[in-house]
């Protein structure tokens, strides 16, 4: 028997892995903040599933989460950190502080808590794959897009952190980048989104991403060249080239 958990799971990506990895031989962990969704996503699904209905920033209900999950099939063989919200903001503007700090606590705490629960249970277990998604947003700040870039840049380096610091364990850490994809998150964008993959095709690539245990992959690969050009910029281009960036709409609910 197989077992994983995905946080994020009732929607866009975390949905599309969810029903990747769903199967007669495995047990899926699923997390997200709406119970009723979970329950019919996992009612459409072969396999086994465990619910939890919390919020990733909430540390307390992960880790009685994980305890639960643990004590009922054993340490994961794999856990995804997949939550994460998005919200256009303005660094110039104090009423988007709290967005920002909104962001924050879903994309970086979430995240960083999400692995930390299961991580001890998995280390002991001597073996295991810890997932976190970042994004390519996090290369650079994206204007009109700060909270977002700055959470998912903060994303790469914990992950990056981490993996050094469970080498030798046994315990595979690895981060995902993706460009767009064709979810919730994005229809809402106004803008023209290059090489938009379908979120069950970006599903089977994570996939594949996390089978071989690589260390950092940009997925889809067309991104990863955008992702270099960018990083390769000098800062007075990119400040030039990204002031006429069109933006994220600011009024979405977090």
């Amino acid at each position: 028997m197989r077992r994983i958990v995905i946080t994020g799971a009732s929607a866009g990506i975390g949905e599309a892995l969810a029903r990747y990895y769903a199967g007669p031989e495995t047990v899926i962990g699923l997390i997200a903040r709406r119970r009723g969704t979970l329950q019919a996503l996992a009612g459409s699904l072969p396999g086994r599933f465990e619910i939890y209905a919390l919020d990733v920033s909430d540390t307390a209900a992960l880790e009685r989460a994980a305890a639960d999950y643990c004590s009922r099939h054993g340490a994961p063989d794999l856990v995804i950190a997949n939550a994460g919200i998005s919200v256009g903001t303005h660094g110039d503007d104090p009423a988007d502080v709290e967005k920002l700090s909104r962001v924050l606590a879903t994309n970086v705490i979430g995240l960083a808590a999400s692995l930390a629960a299961f991580a001890p249970a998995m280390r002991a277990a001597g073996g295991g794959t810890l997932c976190g998604i970042a994004s390519v947003a996090g290369m650079r700040g994206i204007p009109g897009a700060g909270a977002y870039s700055a959470s998912k840049a903060a994303v790469i380096k914990w992950l990056e952190s981490l993996r050094a610091e469970l080498a030798g364990s046994g315990v595979a850490v690895v981060t995902i980048c993706p460009g767009y994809i064709d979810t919730p998150m994005t229809r809402v964008n106004r803008y023209r989104m290059p090489f938009l993959l379908p979120a069950d095709e970006a599903a089977r690539r994570f996939a594949r991403a996390i089978a071989a245990r690589r260390r950092f992959t940009v997925i889809p690969w067309q991104m990863g060249l955008v992702s270099v050009l960018l990083r390769l910029l000098p800062p007075w281009l990119y400040d030039r080239l990204a002031a006429r960036a069109p933006r994220k709409p600011r009024n979405l609910p977090l």
